[in-house]
Parts: C-alpha cells; structure tokens; sequence
C-alpha cells in the first residue's frame, strides 16, 4: 500500500469517527477530500526517480481590524495599499480617510494635523503598536513626524478601537490613529531579510532607508528600520494680488522652508510560549524644520523661524492569551526636546529662544475574560506622569499625574453584540511656586449595539462621552494660570455596512457636540493670549466609503459631509457659521490595476470650500480644489533578491491651493522610489 493511499484511507477513517459531523466547518470536508484526490492523482508520479522538495515556509500574519463587522467605523490602510499608494508619511495614509479634516502647512516638512469628524486636533489619539503618542504640552502630533517604512498597517477608529485589549487611554480617546509596526517573516532556512531602498522627489528631496530583519533563534526576532529625510522645500508657487484671485498675479518661489530629519526605530520579538509574547520598541528621532513665512496679497513675508526636535522612547508590550483570559502589560518612558527660535529678531526686544524639555512614565494593565460563551469582560488601568520644563519662567515646571480606569463589558450571540463601559479620569497637576492645583475627575460613559443580517449586512450604533482636560500651552504658558474647564465631547453614530463578492461599503450618519471648548482670545498682542471656556460647537455630518474588486482592478471611493456649526454665543457674529478649515464636503478616489506589465495606479483628493475664520464672509471663504496623483511600478526578480521601481506624479494638473490660509501647498511633482531586497 503506498503512503498516498494510507493517508486517504486514514483521513477518511477520522472524518468518520468524529462526533459531531454538524460541528465540523462546511468547508473542511469537501476541502480534505479534495487534497486527498490532488495527492492521489500524483500517486504514479511519485513513484519515478525523480523527486522535488519545497522549501519550508513559516507562516505568520498580522490580523488587520476589521472595517466592515465591527461597531464603530473603522478605516484601515494595509502595507500593500500604503506601497501601492506611495504614502510616505503617516498623514499620507490618514488624509485619504473619510471624516478627516488634515491642517498641512505646506511640503513634506510642513506641520501636519488631523481633526477627525470636526471634534479638533487634542481628541485624536495616536498609538505606536498599542502604545499611546502624547503631548503634554499641546496636546497636538505632527503626523507628518513618522513615516511608513516599517508599518504593517495605519487604522483609524471613531470613537474606540473594538480589540478585546485596550489601553485606558485608548478607551478614553474620541478617535484613534493606530500605526502598527510589521513583524519580521521568513523561511525556515532563512535569517536574515535585509530591503533597502532611495527616494527621490523634486525640490531636492532625497530619502534612503534600510530594512534589517533577523531570526535569532526559533522563538527571537528583530528588525530595525533607519531612514533620513531631507528636502529643501522652494518650490514655485503663484501669489494673487486680491482676494478673488482674478487681478495681478506673480510667480514666486518658497523660502526657508527646508527640514531634516533622521529616523531609527529598532524592534524585538520574543515568544515566550504559545499565545505568549514579549515585544519590545526603541525609538529615536532628530529633525530640523525651517518654518516659512505667510503669503498675504502683495507679498511672501519673510522668516528666520525654525524648530528642532529630538524625541527618544523606549516601550514594552508583555501579551498572554489563554482560552477564556488574556491580559497585557504597556510599559513606556519618553524623552522629548523641542527648540524654537527667531533669529531674525536675535538684536530686537522681542526675540524668541524657547526651550521645551518633555518627560513621560506610562504604565497600563488589561485584562480579558470569557465568563460565558456570550459574555466577555475588560478591564484596564493606566497611570502616567508627565513632566514639563521651559526656559519661559521657572513656574513653568510642570508634572502631570493622571490614573485613568475602565471596566468594560462585551455581549454578544449569533449577529447580535451589545458593549457597554464607563470611564474613570482623574487628573492633578504639580507646578512650581503656584498653590493653586487643578485637579480633574469624571466618569465617561459609552455604549455600542451591532446587529449582524444575514452574511453580508451590519447595522451598527454607537454613544460616547470624551473628556479632554486642558494642556499645558492652554492652562500655563502665555497668559496666567486660569481654571478652565475641561472640554467634553458626546458622540453619535449610526450606521451599515455591506460586503458582497466583489464589493463592500460602509454609510454612517453622526451628531457631535462640543461643550466647553476652550478658545484663545488675544489681548495686549497676538502674543499675549487669554483662554476661557466659551466655545460650543456641534457637528453633523454622514460618512461613505466603497470598495469595488473587478479581476485585477481595484476601486476605493468615499466622501464626507460636515455640518460643523458655532453655538458658542447667539449674540456673536459667527453664531450658526460653519467652523473654521472645515469644509462641508470632501472626498477621495484611487484605482489600481494589476498585471504582469507595470502596475498602474491614480487617487484624486476633492475638499469642497470652506472658511479660514470663525465668522464666514465671502473674504474668509477658501476655494474647493482637487489633488490628483498618478502612480506606477514594478516588481522585477533578479538572481539574488527582487528590485521594485514606483513613479510618482503628484498634483498631476499643478493645482495652486492652499489646506491652510496663506502656506501655499507644492504644486505638481515628481518622486522616484527604487527598493531592493534581499
């Protein structure tokens, strides 16, 4: 008897035994027997002289949130879709998403913030594998600061992220931005993976980067990702003598706008046993930003501005999963040292040289249990320090202690899921010579319900309260210590999804309202500022997006509506107008066609008009424009490793806009990205 007809007869002698026919997946059986006739029809050809081995293959993956089964909204960019698009920085992948309003103060140096669903830039979370970005100061993250050369996936979550463990302050976050690092793969009989590559684009932008990843031994991996970037930033733009843009106008180029910035990120990952992991993240980054001066009618104004940046941390993650528990523990320490000069002003009164020295200990523990085979129970605790120092005035030592708590509880049967949790805040802060001490607390409380019809339909809803206390910048620097209230949003979702064979959409209608916001009010100067809690903002808006899969091409389609109004004063000027930098549409396309030739691929970004100040006139109105982009490349395989050659052609019809008054953005150019791996 040969081996092929034993294993067929031994398959089927288990396929009979076993207990429970009806429990065993459909597609389990029909798939043995058909591997059994696949091996039984090369019976005959193994037994010539002739033999062939395959290499062994360690197969591993990284699950991606889902988009379409999931109770809250959630956006997601794999690292095939982040190559395929060419997305360089993280706001290269965030500013594609639907509901996202990205503030791009012009080139790849440019500050980049992102205000989700019109709720502002300090409810937007990001985390770095699980690990929440903070910023003390000013509560703002410059997307543009971290790039996509080692990222598996980028996700973007309304209200939370539905993983079984969560950090507290995941949970406590309106919106959050995920980036998760790849995880090394290789062969069985394979070490080393090692991909570098050189970027390069007009303006004099040069990028190259370098992929080491290492098997230690079977349960010990590694990489470590290195990147420079560098532009000099003068491109030509064209500058409008009126408003209207339709009298006198000039060609001109940018000025003083170049950056520098040098990346290491350095991972490992350590399985200690099965559903046992240890991974462990150093990362360092030094940069430097020419800041350029505003373009205002007759003239680009001139500045010697300039920041410099180094931000260090180090950040573990311990994940243990069991059948019915799971538990993690974060663990983070931070270093972050931000500069900031004028010196166009070193002889004048008036000159700037401040000093920003940041710290951070983050500590989180979570846990997960399985009570029943319906009911599922979280809990997480997190408990930070954050300290800030300044050249400003010695009070400005400030420490910040924060415990946040979460219990969460999950239901669910057949299509049918209920999640409920409530939040504790508690916040003090320590500063220097001042008696006085803020101290904030609040239970938060959020709610979810996910009805699953059929195979391919969700409906889905979500209520959320998000409580954000005052930064640092609001409460302490510029004007005198005040007791602000903390800022509190609500949150509305309702929504469905659909999947079918070669589609899938999503269509969410929301309701936001922000209450006491805080709002800076100038006083003596434009540098002197007064906060105070004034400001009411609700929002109302509807979300689409739409995936269409036709053999080898590939359609992403959304769009978005914001009704995002003032009701901060009824007496006030722009009571009811739409909020500033926030259009009432927006949307965004791309194609990609695949085939054994040169892939091709184009994205268009559409933002309707909007306005550049609160109180809306015909003066602060910003025209609509669209950013197209036209991409291609190819995979070609060498004797030793693979080489891939991408083209970009960006703002294809040299479109002049502008996302914030007065920095012109870059119009059309060009990037050149060649990789080779090993």
């Amino acid at each position: 008897m040969s081996i092929v007809n034993l294993y067929c007869k031994l398959s089927f002698i288990v396929c009979r035994r076993l207990r429970r026919p009806a429990a065993v997946p459909l597609p389990v059986r029909p798939l043995l027997m058909a591997l059994c006739l696949t091996i039984a029809s090369f019976d005959d050809i193994s037994a010539q002289d002739t033999v062939r081995s395959l290499d062994e293959v360690e197969v591993t993956s990284q699950r991606t949130p889902s988009t379409l089964r999931t109770a809250v909204p959630t956006q997601v960019m794999d690292i095939e879709k982040i190559e395929a698009q060419g997305a360089l920085q993280l706001s290269d992948a965030i500013k594609q998403m639907a509901g996202v309003t990205l503030k791009d103060y012009g080139g790849i140096g440019g500050l980049k913030t992102v205000s989700a669903r019109g709720l502002g830039t300090q409810f937007s979370t990001l985390t770095i594998d699980g690990v929440a970005v903070d910023n003390s100061q000013n509560g703002q993250v410059d997307l543009g600061r971290y790039l996509l050369g080692n990222a598996a996936y980028v996700s973007l979550s309304q209200g939370q992220q539905q993983e079984s463990l969560l950090s507290a302050r995941a949970y406590a976050a309106g919106n959050v931005i995920s980036l998760v690092s790849a995880e090394p793969r290789f062969f069985l009989a394979e070490r080393t993976n090692l991909k570098v590559g050189m970027e390069l684009g007009s303006f004099n932008m040069f990028s190259p980067s370098m992929l080491w990843e290492q098997k230690w031994s079977k349960r010990l991996k590694s990489s470590l990702w290195i990147n420079y970037l560098k532009s000099e930033g003068d491109y030509p733009f064209t500058l409008y003598y009126t408003l209207d843009r339709n009298g006198q106008t000039s060609r001109e180029r940018r000025r003083h706008s170049a950056m520098r910035m040098f990346t290491a990120d350095g991972s490992l990952f350590y399985t200690i046993a099965r559903n046992n992991t240890l991974t462990a993240k150093l990362h360092y980054m030094r940069g430097m930003h020419q800041l350029p001066g505003p373009v205002q009618l007759y003239n680009q104004l001139s500045s010697a501005e300039s920041t410099r940046e180094e931000v260090a941390f180090g950040q573990l993650r311990w994940r243990v999963e069991r059948k019915k528990v799971k538990w993690q523990v974060l663990a983070k320490a931070q270093q972050t040292w931000d500069f900031y000069e004028d010196s166009a002003a070193a002889n004048s009164t008036h000159y700037l040289h401040n000093e920003y020295l940041q710290r951070e200990a983050y500590l989180s523990g979570s846990g997960a249990w399985t009570a029943k085979e319906w009911l599922d129970i979280n809990a997480s605790v997190d408990a930070t320090s954050n300290w800030l120092n300044s050249n400003l005035q010695q009070r400005y030592e400030v420490q910040r202690s924060s415990l946040l708590g979460v219990a969460d509880m999950r239901m669910h049967h057949a299509g049918f899921e209920a999640r409920a949790h409530l939040l504790a805040t508690l916040i003090r802060d320590r500063v220097v010579d001042l008696d006085t001490l803020p101290f904030y607390h609040r239970f938060s409380p959020y709610a979810s319900l996910m009805y699953t019809i059929g195979k391919g339909t969700t409906l889905r809803y979500f209520y959320k309260e998000t409580y954000r206390a005052p930064n640092f910048s609001e409460l302490y620097f510029f004007t005198m210590p005040r007791n602000l209230r903390p800022e509190c949003a609500r949150q509305h979702n309702i929504g469905v999804t659909h999947t079918a064979e070669q589609w899938g959409g999503t269509l969410d209608m929301y309701y936001n309202r922000v209450t006491d916001k805080i709002i800076a009010i100038p006083t003596q100067n434009m540098f002197l500022w007064s906060m105070q809690n004034i400001g009411k903002a609700e929002i109302l808006g509807i979300d689409a997006t739409a995936d269409v899969y036709v053999s080898t091409v590939t359609v992403h389609l959304n769009y978005s509506f914001q009704h995002a109004v003032d009701r901060s004063d009824t007496a006030s000027k722009s009571y009811g107008h739409q909020i500033a930098y926030t259009p009432r549409h927006s949307g965004g396309a791309s194609l990609r066609w695949e085939n054994r030739w040169v892939n091709l691929g184009a994205s268009a970004m559409v933002v309707g008009e909007r306005y550049y100040r609160m109180q809306n006139s015909d003066a602060t109105r910003m025209p609509a424009y669209c950013d197209m982009g036209l991409i291609a490349d190819r995979k070609i395989d060498l004797r030793w490793g693979t080489m891939t050659v991408q083209v970009q052609v960006l703002n294809l019809f040299n479109t002049q806009y502008e996302v914030v008054r007065s920095y012109p953005m870059m119009g059309r150019n060009y990037r050149l990205k060649i990789t080779y791996e090993l």
